[in-house]
């Protein structure tokens, strides 16, 4: 039986009856994409997740790959790779790439539900299977002879790597030592050790194309201090005529120095890949190119980067979900005391659903993960406005502009409040939910609890995600986004709606008041910061506080936006099989409302009372 339990129906709620997908589908650069065909390709992919790739979760945990290094090599269990090939073959991965070089036209929406199913089935699959989308970013990026290696990319299912963090560096992308020197044929080596680098190496392709950032040495001009003198190169695992697409044979200098050892995620490897070592290997240089001939690194990369936050953001809230309907199918089946309102001591046991707290447990539980979900949504609906607009040939106009900039701002929620919450809710509701049992292997919870963890600090910690989020696409941006965001929320707290949700209204009113005044006071420390500059110390004592409490308005909205249209169903005559979905929508958004926003008028009081006195301390307290 497998362990991944989906929610097809509320992502294709999400979908087509929140969000408008189906009013895409069949239109501009989707024009051959209907929804019947939609649907088609979500219920297969639901099924392949479920059934396939699902079937290898537990064994390549418990078996995942060795690292060998007398070869280099740390192939993937057999399992696995029956999994993965299954994913390749169904050719649903070309969702993701741009039709001219064989791709499949599809709206973000569709392909970030297909993502969805697939992290909470097998997350590593989709990592393995990045290769598509990175062919995305070098088509995108490239000249003519970068574009030939996208397509080739694409013909071959080459894998790909984000290659930015080294040793020393750590999150600090710009004090990154890795070089590259010029060659005559217009190609570089790139020398230096990279760490941490996601799908560096397998038996699963026969080929892997690392998108290296490096700092350029001997061009004058480029290759400064800091991110802005990186450039970004194509560095191949193997030598390829770049016509043909067909191996050399030659291997080149690129290669993997060791696999971390973790506790989570354990099939997917994580590598230290060093370049140009002329003691390992074959002592081959490591060669690349340069992207589209331009030193433009940190920009290109940020296309990859903000792919991986996503996919970061949707795996958490996957995770989540299967969580949580593990939970409640344990829940709604384990028998364990009697019920509170019968004192008898002979009185018959009852399931455990029949208890307050494990019902709040439940309902906790079910608000976040699909409040989560309808984030998800709400990100894609701007990005399928950015791709709108790319195909109209319109990204210079307003309209455009602001899609990016609400996009960007969405980005550090999906990322950096999903992966906090479904990390923290996993551990405290969802594996509590089965009491000791969940502490066992015998159920998935707790392998989900190991795998989630990771999602909180890679692609940027959620200390990163908060300070990205405050200094850039709030300060930075001039507080576009976030105003169109605010916007929103409040012309559809104008709304005349459903009476029953008045009250769960008017808290997240209160919500939104309150995270303003949040984001008012941060404002004031930042430009008193001028005067005294240590009150920069209190802006960002409150910068990951903001992220999440924005987060909790953003989803307390989406609850109560999915409310309204499943209460207007209800009062419409929604089918039987519909009805108690649409009901426990109302009951998850009223519950989040007085669960959940109330708190953030502490968040506030606690904002505005931070000084500097955590600052002022010798480190010998500590």
């Amino acid at each position: 039986m497998s362990h991944y339990k989906s929610n097809l129906r509320d992502i294709e709620f999400n979908l087509f009856e929140v969000f408008g997908t189906d009013k895409l589908l069949g239109t501009g650069p989707w024009a051959e994409l209907d929804i019947d065909t939609a649907k088609e390709i979500l219920a297969e992919v639901e099924r392949i997740s479920r059934e396939d790739l699902a079937a290898s979760f537990e064994d390549s945990d418990r078996n995942p790959p060795v690292f060998d290094p007398t070869t280099n090599t740390a192939p993937v269990p057999a399992s696995f790779k029956k999994s993965y090939d299954t994913w390749m073959e169904s050719g649903f991965w070309s969702l993701q790439a741009p039709e001219e070089i064989g791709g499949t036209p599809a709206p973000s929406s569709l392909v970030w539900a297909t993502a969805e199913m697939i992290c909470g089935a097998n997350a590593p699959i989709w990592m393995y299977g990045a290769g598509p989308f990175f062919s995305r970013v070098v088509f995108e990026n490239g000249n003519e002879r970068d574009k030939r290696i996208a397509e080739i990319m694409v013909e071959k299912l080459w894998g790909a790597t984000m290659v930015l963090t080294e040793p020393d560096a750590g999150s600090d992308v710009g004090a990154g030592k890795t070089y590259a020197t010029p060659n005559e044929d217009g190609s570089w080596n790139i020398s230096g050790v990279k760490r941490f680098i996601t799908s560096a190496e397998s038996d699963l392709q026969e080929n892997i194309m690392h998108l290296v950032l490096a700092r350029p040495r001997g061009v004058e001009g480029v290759g400064g201090p800091g991110t802005k003198g990186l450039s970004l190169f194509l560095v191949p695992k193997y030598h390829f005529d770049h016509e043909t697409g067909d191996l050399t044979g030659e291997r080149n200098g690129a290669y993997v120095t060791n696999v971390e050892h973790k506790m989570g995620i354990k099939v997917s490897n994580t590598c230290e890949v060093t370049f140009g070592d002329p003691q390992i290997g074959g002592g081959e240089p490591a060669k690349g190119w340069l992207l589209g001939e331009v030193h433009d690194g940190i920009r290109q990369m940020f296309d990859v980067i903000e792919n991986a936050r996503m996919m970061v953001g949707t795996k958490a809230i996957a995770t989540l979900s299967t969580g949580y309907l593990n939970a409640l199918e344990y829940a709604k089946t384990r028998v364990q005391g009697a019920d509170l309102t019968n004192p008898a001591k002979d009185a018959p046991r009852v399931t455990i659903t029949h208890h307050p707290d494990v019902r709040r447990s439940l309902l906790v539980q079910k608000s976040y993960a699909e409040g989560m979900r309808a984030l998800i949504y709400l990100t894609t609906s701007w990005q399928d406005k950015i791709l709108q607009h790319k195909a109209d040939g319109t990204t210079d106009s307003e309209e455009a502009k602001l899609a990016v900039a609400v996009n960007d701002l969405l980005l550090p929620i999906v990322k950096g409040y999903g992966s906090e919450k479904a990390w923290t809710l996993l551990g405290t509701e969802s594996l509590q939910t089965f009491g000791g049992s969940g502490f066992l292997q015998e159920y998935p919870i707790e392998q989900y609890v190991r795998d989630a963890k990771i999602d909180s600090i890679y692609e940027g910690t959620t200390a990163i995600q908060g300070q990205d989020f405050f200094f850039r696409k709030i300060v930075k941006d001039q507080g576009k986004a976030i105003g169109q965001l605010s916007a929103d929320i409040k012309a559809f707290l104008a709304e005349d709606g459903n009476a029953e949700l008045k009250a769960s209204k008017d808290l997240l009113a209160k919500g939104l008041e309150d995270v303003e005044g949040i984001v008012g006071h941060m404002f004031t420390d930042l430009m008193s910061a001028q005067d005294e500059i240590n009150n920069i110390y209190k802006v960002a004592q409150n910068t990951s506080r903001l992220l999440l409490s924005i987060g909790d308005v953003v989803i307390g909205w989406l609850l109560l936006k999915q409310a309204e249209i499943a209460a207007n169903a209800l009062a419409t005559g929604a089918s039987q099989k519909d009805t108690a979905f649409y009901q426990g929508k109302v009951a998850a958004a009223k519950f989040f409302a007085s669960y959940t926003l109330p708190k953030i008028a502490a968040e506030r009081a606690i904002a505005e009372a931070v000084d500097n006195s955590l600052m002022e301390f010798s480190e010998d307290i500590f």
